[in-house]
């Protein structure tokens, strides 16, 4: 008879299993960080591990002006992001005009549109705004419809008589907007800001097509300078990956139960 403890111990053994596939990459790519090393393999000389990969980096490729740009891009991107979609939410979900249902939708409906397709009219536009190589050019595409519908999703279940209760003790909009509508959607908030900072963080090809000037690339640039044109230090790469790889990875580990709770919430209703 198999006992409760057994089946209990059997199931924490097949979730370890797919656990430590899933951790490998990320070992494999810390490991090869402290190694000189320009071929993969699995073998891993312990006694040959050291931090140089990471003093060249900053010493020799200003990986820290880099990383500078990548924060302050972030920081304005989640910043905006989520005040713009909040208040956009705000509008879709609590107050009535006219053609509201559709306009939503036509909105939406931007999502369908490939990437890919708007990168060029983006890059004239900032081009003939005289934006480029600056960082509102490097945030402002990650403001979409994305984070309309998700804030919009979860303001849904704000009650109105309290928002009508603020308004009869003499509120305005506003008031009634950051003092009471955005405490109770803070969960869906925080899931906003998780997708944003990693979107922004992670994004290689805008960056690629809006910046010219060197001084204002990313660490997702600053990565692929890394890579020899004829020789690679793959111990290097894998260096630069980690510093890039640690920043959102330590941010949901502060973030990942709010986070959670702002998905689910956020699909309730709608």
């Amino acid at each position: 008879m198999i006992t409760y403890g057994f089946a209990r111990r059997l199931y924490l053994l097949l979730l370890l299993i797919p656990a430590l596939f899933a951790l490998f990459p990320f070992v494999y790519m810390v490991i090869t960080s402290l190694q000189q090393t320009y071929e993969l393999g699995l073998v891993v000389d312990f006694s040959s591990l050291n931090f140089n990969n990471f003093t060249t980096i900053f010493k020799n490729y200003d990986f820290v002006r880099y990383f500078a740009n990548s924060a302050i891009v972030v920081i304005l991107a989640c910043v905006v992001n989520s005040l713009v979609s909040s208040l956009a939410a705000f509008g879709f979900a609590k107050k009535n005009f006219a053609g509201k249902n559709s306009i939503f939708w036509i909105y939406l409906a931007t999502l369908m549109i490939p990437s890919q397709v708007i990168l060029v009219p983006m890059f004239v536009i900032i081009r003939e705004l005289n934006i480029a190589n600056t960082y509102l050019a490097l945030f402002l595409p990650i403001i979409n419809a994305f984070g309309v519908f998700l804030v919009r999703q979860f303001m849904e279940n704000v009650p109105d008589e309290l928002l009508e209760a603020a308004r009869i003790d003499g509120s305005g909009e506003l008031r009634v907007f950051f003092t009471i509508v955005i405490p109770l959607v803070k969960p869906v908030l925080v899931s906003l800001t998780v997708f944003t900072f990693i979107t922004t963080w992670n994004d290689f090809v805008w960056p690629l097509i809006s910046i010219t000037n060197q001084k204002m690339s990313t660490l997702t640039l600053a990565l692929s300078s890394l890579q020899g044109n004829y020789a690679t230090n793959y111990g290097l790469v894998m260096a630069g990956a980690t510093l890039t790889f640690l920043p959102p990875f330590i941010l949901y580990l502060f973030l990942q139960r709010q986070f959670v709770e702002g998905i689910a919430l956020s699909g309730i209703k709608g």
